[in-house]
């Protein structure tokens, strides 16, 4: 039996052709402990693939590059100890990407991220949008893209890789700093980016904008002012915080883009304390379309996390340093 350090829920567009049948269902991608990436089916568990990862570095974290259908594996970070320090020993390497593709499970390869290259104070490191987004300790995200970098390194072109003890190698070189696509200083690290024309949203990292967002042009970097027909400006500052535990409480929502669904957690006293259900509306008329009672209570002061994929929901609650996972599979509803 192997512990998983981490796993993704796995299926494959309605609208792709596939060369297995294996391939169009359900999958659990699962990473152990030992470094093996393992593609389970979630109807039986069989096993349908498995990738040796490295026998050098201690990979721990699944993450979903959505738009460009891959899938990334997130080393740990070295740390500089503080006997290297005293020894004058200058620790380079910060962490490693696996890098695959998804519909089918391909290995694109291994890329190193170092202080030579990116700098320091490097914290943390994410593919999204086709790019690479690498956080810093002075709070600003660097974003680069990652096609760029792809395209400047040596691929393994058919070579056969993934087997123990090996695993796969460091492929994708990067030696000297790519051009910075954008830079922006932020609260948490956290930017979202998207739209048309393409806005970015963020907080500022100072504490007076703590719980504020800013929309801001990426273009000229302006923030994004409504003016009405009459050329008044629209502005509304809310200073009543409406957590009122006798009221219905929206918690979170969670968008399903294949079935263009809209998941709602509410939380109502009147149910119970600690009761809360998901309400599924069309995200183009906002009509509901189902309510689904969630068994597990609803502690608000723990930290939820809620996944909605076609036919299945997952609702993860971390509490103090353990972690509960609920799965809940949807069934047709007869007419």
């Amino acid at each position: 039996m192997e512990k998983f350090e981490d796993a993704l829920l796995c299926q494959s567009p309605l609208d792709k052709t596939l060369a297995s049948p294996s391939d169009h269902k359900p999958s659990l991608l699962a990473l152990t402990a030992n470094n093996w990436l393992y593609r389970l089916s979630a109807e039986t568990g069989e096993e349908l693939q498995r990738v040796y990862l490295s026998s050098n570095h201690k990979f721990r974290y699944l993450g979903w590059e959505v738009s460009q259908e891959m899938l990334y594996v997130k080393s740990v970070q070295n740390k500089e100890t503080p006997l290297a320090r005293q020894a004058g020993i200058t620790q380079n390497t910060v962490m490693h990407l696996a890098i695959f593709h998804v519909f089918p499970l391909q290995i694109v390869g291994i890329v190193e991220i170092n202080k030579r290259v990116f700098g320091n104070g490097i914290t943390d490191v994410v593919l999204s949008q086709g790019v690479l987004a690498v956080s810093y300790s002075n709070k600003s995200v660097k974003l680069y893209s990652f096609e760029h970098i792809v395209h400047r390194s040596s691929l393994l072109r058919g070579r056969t890789v993934g087997e123990a003890p090996f695993g796969i190698p460091v492929n994708i070189q990067i030696t000297d700093c790519p051009p910075v696509l954008f830079e922006v200083s932020c609260s948490s690290n956290g930017v979202q980016i998207g739209g048309y024309p393409w806005h970015y949203i963020y907080t500022p990292p100072h504490k007076n904008h703590k719980g504020t967002h800013h929309i801001c042009s990426l273009k000229d970097k302006t923030m994004v002012i409504t003016v009405t027909s009459s050329g008044r400006t629209v502005k509304r500052r809310f200073h009543q915080l409406d957590d009122d535990p006798d009221q219905e409480t929206f918690r979170m929502v969670e968008y399903e883009d294949e079935l263009d669904l809209l998941a709602v957690v509410v939380t109502n006293a009147e149910e119970g304390e600690g009761r809360a259900h998901i309400r599924l509306h069309d995200n183009q008329s906002g009509q509901l379309q189902r309510t689904i009672d969630l068994v597990e209570l609803w502690d608000e002061t723990y930290r939820h996390e809620l996944f909605f994929d076609k036919d299945t929901i997952v609702h993860i609650e971390q509490k103090n340093t353990k972690f509960c996972c609920h799965v809940y599979k949807l069934k047709a509803t007869r007419e």
